[in-house]
């Protein structure tokens, strides 16, 4: 009876020892299957990068930007309706300064322009 269970334990132990090495193999082979996928990875994106350079991000219109930029045409179309024509062309003057191509831009050229024939006017 000794002799069976010291036997069961040798061959339980052997069992695990094997199992432990397939995994340990299985387990090498895949990091060298990632390394090499990612080094391919990195002479595809080095070869690409020499050949065609990337392109500079497109700046993103930040939305405090937009808030300042419409803060700023309604300040400068209120004082052109509470009749102060040379505050209102300041105002678009500092839109227009600040924020050249926004895309109230031709609103705020063509309101400056009616803002100076008021202008001239009085």
């Amino acid at each position: 009876m000794k002799h069976v269970f010291a036997f069961l334990l040798i061959a339980g132990a052997a069992g695990l020892a094997f199992w432990f090495w397939r995994a340990y193999q299985h387990f090498a082979e895949r990091s060298r299957a990632s390394d090499q996928r990612f080094a391919s990875a990195m002479t595809d994106v080095m070869s690409t990068k020499a050949t065609a350079p990337l392109l500079p991000p497109k700046p993103a219109q930040d939305l405090a930007g937009m808030a300042q930029q419409k803060l700023l045409y309604e300040a400068a179309s209120k004082a052109g309706e509470a009749g102060e024509p040379v505050l209102s062309i300041q105002l678009y003057a500092r839109l227009l300064a600040r924020y050249p191509d926004t895309t109230l831009g031709t609103q705020a050229r063509s309101a400056v322009e009616a803002q100076k024939k008021k202008l001239t006017k009085a």
